[in-house]
């Protein structure tokens, strides 16, 4: 059998992997002996993994997450403030079917930023689309973004992303343009996607943090009613002069 013209339409319609799992069958011993439904099954699957990972690499490559962070990686422990039975509610995505929101705040250090990007990690390999971006960041490209006409864009952007992290929020107090701007986001986003916040201020300190008393209120029942919090506790995770530790303490 000439398999060579098989496999150049196969190219010719974009299904490599499975032309490369045709050619790796030809080369099998006793290939003959497998029938040909279960040989096709082989070659089916092979172009759907591969699909499918390519599709999970242009989510993780457009959630632009700080870290490489795996949710089975994190280090689960009371004294960290991470109680397992919630991670593993949280490592099935099922919040984000149901449109909740998830706020990690601690101290500097205690590993925040990896939890989160652990758990937008697992949303890109479920499917979701992500967006991540720290929030000193996020508020000047939107302010830039008004001068230059890209503003609506950005914002439509936002609202159609399954999950949004917002990094190093409440560092400083919000200005006016900054509270409005983060009010239009989760009023855009409530009851229709999730958000993660992460905050080394606890929650109970963002009415101040945002400000204006009206908009506050706006904010945080959007984004805390709903909310699964996790605290994070203990010493700093960071080595001195070393960069960031991973949650399983392999330096970043």
């Amino acid at each position: 059998m000439l398999i060579h013209p098989t496999l150049d339409n196969m190219r010719a319609l974009k299904l490599f992997a499975m032309a490369q799992a045709l050619e790796t069958q030809m080369g099998m011993k006793d290939i003959e002996e497998m029938n040909f439904t279960d040989r096709l099954g082989i070659l089916v699957d092979a172009e759907l993994i591969a699909r499918e990972n390519k599709r999970l690499q242009s989510r993780l490559r457009n959630a632009k997450l700080r870290l490489s962070a795996c949710i089975e990686d994190l280090d689960v422990k009371a004294t960290r403030g991470l109680d397992r039975t919630v991670v593993t509610s949280l490592a099935t995505s099922d919040w984000l079917k149901r449109h909740q929101n998830v706020i990690v705040t601690g101290p500097t250090g205690t590993g925040k930023t990896y939890v989160a990007c652990a758990l937008a990690q697992k949303a890109c390999r479920d499917s979701y689309t992500v967006f991540y971006q720290r929030a000193p960041r996020l508020f000047q490209d939107l302010s830039l973004a008004k001068a230059d006409g890209r503003y609506h864009k950005i914002m439509t952007g936002l609202a159609k992303k399954d999950l949004i992290v917002i990094d190093d929020f409440a560092l400083a107090p919000l200005t006016d343009e900054q509270r409005r701007d983060l009010l239009e986001i989760v009023e855009e986003r409530y009851d229709r996607h999730s958000t993660l916040m992460v905050s080394q201020v606890p929650t109970d300190h963002w009415h101040d943090i945002i400000g204006d008393p009206t908009i506050a209120d706006a904010i945080l029942d959007r984004l805390i009613h709903n909310a699964h919090k996790l605290s994070l506790k203990g010493k700093t995770r960071r080595k001195p002069e070393e960069g960031e530790i991973s949650d399983n303490g392999n330096e970043k």
